[in-house]
């Protein structure tokens, strides 16, 4: 029985990596750089993996908050958790590999859970709000080391709506095996 307690929860990590990998692939898009400004830079390849793993999270936390099937609402639960986590493993493993010493590397592991929080709350307000509102999200957030031109702000505004919305469609069973997929961007060369 004590053995049950330290055993990983393999297929929710798995579902979880599955889904982190989609994120990052979709985060690398080259047009979100050459054409709609976002910068192409530490900062703006991490704001925009951010962006997407929101995205992924959210139907994950809408299955984990189902009452009407406990063991449904656990596994999304759990499954958003290693999301969460592969993701700052990833951070951590990136800091390294760009060498920032051992020592740094909790603090700015951190920082970066801090900014992903931020984020998050900024985006769920800008979705349940304005376009306007969305779009200081995104320029305080993912063009924060740039200023962005009003064309790259409406783009991702809009792209970051179409693709809350496409995912807020996603059913439960698909959340929670891993089958979400981006949405294609209409009129733009995005691939899912």
């Amino acid at each position: 029985m004590l053995k049950n307690w330290f055993r990983r929860d393999r297929e929710g990590e798995d579902v979880a990596h599955a889904l982190y990998l989609a994120a990052v692939a979709q985060a690398r898009q080259p047009l979100f750089y050459a054409e709609h400004g976002v910068p192409d830079s530490v900062d703006g390849r991490f704001d925009l993996i951010v962006m997407h793993v929101f995205l992924l999270l959210r139907p994950l936390h809408e299955t984990a908050q189902r009452k009407d099937d406990p063991a449904l609402a656990a596994r999304a639960g759990t499954i958003a958790q290693a999301l969460f986590d592969t993701m700052f493993a990833d951070m951590d493993r990136s800091l390294r590999e760009m060498g920032v010493s051992d020592i740094a590397v909790g603090k700015r592991v951190k920082q970066m859970a801090k900014a992903f929080y931020g984020r998050v709350e900024a985006y769920e307000e800008g979705l349940a709000g304005t376009d306007t509102l969305l779009g200081e999200a995104l320029r305080r957030n993912l063009f924060g080391t740039v200023v962005p031109g009003a064309e790259h702000l409406s783009a991702m505004t809009d792209y970051l709506r179409a693709q809350a919305r496409h995912l807020t469609g996603i059913g439960a069973d698909q959340a929670i095996s891993g089958e979400m997929q981006f949405a294609p961007w209409s009129g733009k060369i995005v691939d899912p």
